[in-house]
């Protein structure tokens, strides 16, 4: 978060060094020659092979004791990038204000050597402690032959990389506290989805906040990334990042996914297409529930049945569930378990999750048709300014096999929960909104917009459709208790070498819309069903 400033050093003297006999470059053998006496000189034998367990504590010391004296150069000289340790010593002092250290080396484990850093930083009249651990690792100098300290900037602060260094000073902006849609402090240490997020959060709307005063810092400088604090000498007044998050409704997210291993979920509010919750587990820095790029499964035929309808089949219409099925001589589709059910209508295909009635029906499409309503009516094809990096969802069209795979969810479809959350709202409410984490003031770029609202024959067949899957159909057991203006569809994406297939999921109740999946979870009533629904019945 932080940039640069400056310092000096005064050495602190360690106590109880351990001292190790030195090394001569000769040794002095007493000879005869022609009677008379005399000492030759003889080149001692060179060192090789890894350096012994006193010349790595040796080293250690004397290189942690020039350090802490403030003598970079002696330091220098013992690593093997003399130039380079110097210059990152002298800049300790300089750039980071620490103006006196105490450098204690630990118990060295093979050539590795641990050690405690109590360093005292002064910036402007205020004086911090700052204590922190470190290693720094001894091998022996191809050129040399002496045992050297390998120079890396993490020697200096583990959180180092090369071209970094570290900085105090006053932050060029206050720190910044991330609150949700009520003020309350989101604490990702409570809601650990969130850790990978609020970084990202802090770093790009830090500085257009107003309010709160910088603090006194000790920051890492340089490299592609944001400047991490490590110390604050003097804290400042936090400026307030506000997002569009439900702590509440987040809380009971995080403990949904907890049950199930690989499962992500996302919630928005329908009529804003704020979002109001998500979680992955495990909470990686990936956030899945953003940027998974995976096959949705059967939960996509909600655009499907919205091109079929479009084109005039109606929830009514006579669609034999058939246990396979191709399309013009095509691939062969089946359905979970190899079901059927003869006498299906359109709508009873959709809430049984039905692929082959959906298959036997693409005579009714172009190879266009489904993209055309994915881009018409629920904002995909362009980018999605959510507010942190996220997936912009994938329907890329095709002929043949990848066209019926498509209307199924597969092929090359690719879509995260976030996405198909908002093609559940839009199911809801008729009207794609892109779905976003803070205020468009924030965001700053334009946001997605679909090209018109669903026909409203169309948004009305389809959740008559999606609410007989949550009452009766394959959505009916995760639903069950769920209560309100309810619709679901449910999903499972076979992916080739996996046992399981993906379980998707997703749904709305009143003004809440949600999708969840579970890789690997089977079925998406029984494995992402649940997650949704918890979500769903917390909403209020």
């Amino acid at each position: 978060m932080r940039r640069g400033v400056k310092a000096g050093i005064i050495g602190t003297v360690f106590a109880g060094m351990v001292g190790t006999a030195g090394y001569g470059a000769y040794n002095l053998y007493q000879g005869v020659n022609g009677g008379g006496g005399g000492f030759t000189a003889q080149a001692a034998p060179v060192e090789t092979g890894p350096p012994s367990a006193a010349e790595v504590r040796k080293t250690a010391v004397d290189f942690l004791t020039a350090w802490a004296k403030g003598d970079t150069a002696a330091a220098g000289s013992l690593t093997n990038d003399a130039t380079a340790a110097s210059d990152a010593l002298a800049a300790y002092r300089t750039e980071a204000h620490v103006t006196r250290v105490k450098l204690t080396p630990g118990t060295p484990v093979d050539r590795v050597v641990p050690f405690n850093v109590v360093a005292t930083l002064s910036y402007q009249g205020r004086t911090s402690t700052w204590k922190y651990g470190s290693a720094l690792t001894v091998f022996r100098g191809a050129t040399t032959h002496k045992p050297l300290v390998d120079w890396e900037p993490s020697v200096l602060h583990p959180k180092l990389t090369a071209g970094q260094s570290l900085v105090t000073g006053e932050a060029p902006s206050p720190q910044v506290i991330v609150v949700d849609r009520s003020g309350k402090t989101l604490d990702a240490g409570k809601l650990p989805s969130l850790a990978s997020v609020l970084p990202q959060l802090r770093e790009r709307y830090g500085s257009k906040l107003s309010g709160g005063k910088p603090g006194i810092e000790t920051w890492v400088n340089g490299g592609d990334g944001p400047g991490q604090t490590l110390h604050t000498l003097t804290k400042g007044t936090p400026a307030k990042l506000r997002t569009t998050l439900d702590a509440r409704l987040q809380a009971t997210a995080e403990q949904a996914v907890k049950g199930k291993s690989q499962s992500s979920v996302a919630a928005v509010q329908a009529s804003t297409g704020e979002i109001l919750a998500f979680a992955n587990n495990p909470s990686t820095d990936n956030n899945n529930a953003f940027n998974a790029q995976v096959a949705p499964g059967s939960t996509f035929k909600v655009l499907t049945a919205t091109a079929l309808l479009e084109k005039g089949v109606s929830p009514g219409t006579a669609a034999p569930c058939p246990a396979t099925a191709n399309y013009n001589n095509g691939k062969m589709f089946h359905n979970v378990e190899s079901s059927s059910d003869p006498s299906a209508t359109f709508q009873r295909d959709f809430a049984i999750s039905c692929n082959t009635g959906f298959i036997k029906l693409a005579g009714n499409l172009s190879e266009s048709s489904v993209p055309t309503v994915a881009q018409r009516y629920y904002g995909f094809g362009q980018t999605w300014n959510v507010g942190v990096p996220a997936w912009d969802g994938r329907v890329p069209g095709g002929s043949g096999d990848e066209m019926t795979e498509e209307m199924i969810g597969q092929g090359q479809i690719q879509m995260s929960p976030l996405n198909m959350a908002a093609v559940a709202a839009t199911a809801d409410t008729g009207t794609f909104r892109q779905p976003r984490l803070v205020s468009t003031d924030l965001i700053g770029e334009p946001l997605a917009k679909a090209g018109s609202s669903l026909p409203s024959g169309v948004r009305s067949n389809l959740k008559s459709m999606m609410r007989l899957t949550a009452s009766s159909g394959t959505a009916a057991g995760a639903m069950s208790g769920v209560y309100g203006d309810v619709g679901a569809k449910t999903g499972s994406a076979e992916v080739g070498g996996q046992e399981k297939p993906n379980g998707w999921f997703l749904a709305y109740r009143n003004d809440i819309a949600a999708a969840g999946m579970v890789l690997e979870g089977g079925h998406g009533g029984d494995s992402a069903g649940p997650i949704v629904a918890s979500v769903l019945k917390a909403s209020s």
